[in-house]
């Protein structure tokens, strides 16, 4: 089975990487960016029957730093 990890900044916490890609947007010509917050995704490969809370785990242990980051997990 597979899963997909969507990693994100939470509210409140400056995204420096998403800040330079708004500026470059704009100064590449795309006006009308308010806004960008950058994250990652993780797609993992897991033996059939992995429960979510299992994967849910793994976020807390290493994949997300729970301190400043959210996440949400998608089973594919």
């Amino acid at each position: 089975m597979k899963a997909r990890v969507h990693v994100m900044l939470k509210n409140g916490v400056l995204d420096p990487q998403g800040e330079a890609v708004k500026h470059a947007l704009g100064a590449i010509g795309f006006a009308g960016v308010d806004g960008v917050r950058q994250g990652k995704v993780i797609e993992l490969d897991l033996a059939d029957g992995t429960d979510e809370a299992t994967i849910g785990q793994m976020c807390e242990k290493l994949l997300a730093n729970t301190v400043i980051e959210s996440y949400t997990i998608e089973v594919l």
